[in-house]
């Protein structure tokens, strides 16, 4: 399997448990549970969105800057990017 195929699969399942954790926000939304609670499945939907953001770009810039693009940066630049939009989104 091309390692874009897995990549894509991986994401994709990441998008599928967001909806499972953003189904059970709505749950304690509507079944009148405890407001830690519901903070606590937002913090986790907040964390799980900021993963995959971070994913994406690490992958757009492995991919895009780096090995794909007709003026590329420089490998040590791009690790150096990934790590702040890391950072950037923790």
């Amino acid at each position: 399997m091309p390692h874009q195929d897995r990549e894509k699969i991986k994401l994709l399942q990441r998008v599928k448990k967001l909806r499972g954790q953003m189904d059970a926000v709505e749950r304690t939304l509507s079944g009148n549970e405890d407001c830690g609670d519901q903070l606590m499945l937002l913090a986790a939907v907040r964390g799980g969105v900021n993963s995959l953001m971070a994913e994406v770009l690490e992958t757009h810039i492995r991919f895009h800057l780096v090995d794909g693009a007709k003026e590329q940066i420089a490998p040590d630049l791009a690790e150096d990017l990934i790590d702040l939009v890391r950072a950037y989104l923790k």
